[in-house]
C-alpha cells in the first residue's frame, strides 16, 4: 500500500477514535465527499497530493492534505472550533503507518469562508506530511 493511502488511513482512524471530536460531528461526520442530504457538520478529506521528496540515500514523499470542515446551523463558530480539534490532533501527531515512516505531519493553513450557493460554512485546512519507505 502507497505511504499516501497509509497516511489516510492512519488519519482516519486517529480522528475516528476521538470522542471529542464524535461529539461535535456524530458517528458518520468523517467522510470523503459531501453528500447533500446528510447532517453537518461533517469533515470531508478533501485533496491529496503526493510529490516525490527522495534524498541520495532514502525514499520518501511529501502529501500535502487538505481537510474541510462543513457546517450549517453552527456556522463559522462551528467550523472554527472543529478546525482547532482537528489541528490538535493532527498537528505534529506521532501516526503509524505500516510500511513507512512519518517524518513529520504539520499543520500548514486554516482558511473559513461561507458558500454562496449553499450558504454553508467551510473551514479549509491544509497539513503537510513527509514520509519515508522503511528499510526492509
Amino acid at each position: 500500500m502507497s505511504a499516501a493511502n497509509q497516511l489516510l488511513m492512519a488519519i482516519q482512524t486517529r480522528l475516528a477514535n476521538d470522542t471529542d471530536l464524535s461529539a461535535m460531528i456524530g458517528p458518520e461526520g468523517l467522510r470523503d465527499r459531501l453528500v447533500s442530504g446528510r447532517k453537518l457538520a461533517a469533515v470531508i478529506i478533501a485533496d491529496l497530493a503526493s510529490n516525490d521528496y527522495s534524498t541520495a540515500t532514502e525514499t520518501g514523499a511529501e502529501h500535502l492534505l487538505t481537510l474541510e470542515i462543513w457546517t450549517d446551523a453552527g456556522g463559522r463558530r462551528e467550523a472554527a472550533t472543529i478546525a482547532e480539534r482537528l489541528r490538535m490532533l493532527l498537528h505534529d501527531a506521532p501516526l503509524s503507518l505500516e510500511t513507512h515512516h512519518l517524518v513529520g505531519l504539520l499543520h500548514l493553513s486554516t482558511r473559513t469562508r461561507r458558500e454562496a450557493k449553499t450558504r454553508l460554512h467551510v473551514a479549509e485546512m491544509r497539513f503537510r506530511a513527509v514520509t519515508e519507505a522503511v528499510a526492509s
